[in-house]
């Protein structure tokens, strides 16, 4: 999906329509669906999100919830070209990351994976977070330099399916591992 301003309803519109398909007495779910869909988008683009794809794979009668946001990130301030090592080494700070660095078809890359959200624990007495405001998912990121350009891209794979987590991510990975840099003169085309 498109996140720009310019094509951002355009893109949402044309996502909603194939999904409800024939389903006529639904527009409260539509609009619902749709003014969710932009603010995602929106707040995406804010944070330096390039592209948005959702998951419209079936299994049967349900859609497979998943989602790959698609980020470029800047230098850092003062950094030249950026080093996998350094960035694993910031990340792995976080004891909620599971922090690698793996060689891709693209190059080398940081691959971090965290679940969030408990749905087997409830929220302590007194503090907010029920299952409705902390749904539990699994997130895998991928941040990979961008040749001779400073940033790094970042994928950012999500799924609510924490009971099939392991296989989502073999998903995830394999789309990572199919990203090649097009058009630049380096090692990696």
């Amino acid at each position: 999906m498109r996140i720009e301003p310019e094509l951002r309803e355009r893109s949402v519109d044309a996502l909603i329509n194939r999904q409800f398909e024939g389903v006529d007495n639904a527009p409260h779910l539509k609009r619902q669906l749709r003014e969710s869909l932009l603010a995602q988008a929106a707040a995406a683009f804010r944070d330096g999100g390039i592209e948005l794809y959702l998951s419209l794979q079936q299994a049967g009668a349900f859609t497979i919830p998943a989602s790959l946001l698609v980020t470029l990130l800047p230098p850092l301030p003062g950094e030249g070209q950026s080093n996998v090592q350094d960035i694993a080494a910031r990340l792995s700070a976080d004891d909620e990351l599971e922090v690698s660095v793996v060689e891709l078809s693209s190059g080398p890359a940081v691959r971090t994976r965290r679940s969030t959200g408990q749905p087997d624990r409830p929220a302590p007495p007194g503090m907010p977070g029920s299952s409705a405001e902390t749904l539990p998912s699994v997130t895998l990121d991928y941040q990979l330099p961008v040749p001779r350009a400073g940033a790094c891209l970042l994928l950012t794979f999500s799924t609510p399916l924490v009971q099939i987590a392991d296989a989502m991510v073999q998903l995830f990975d394999a789309v990572a591992a199919s990203l090649v840099w097009v058009g630049s003169e380096g090692d990696h085309e």
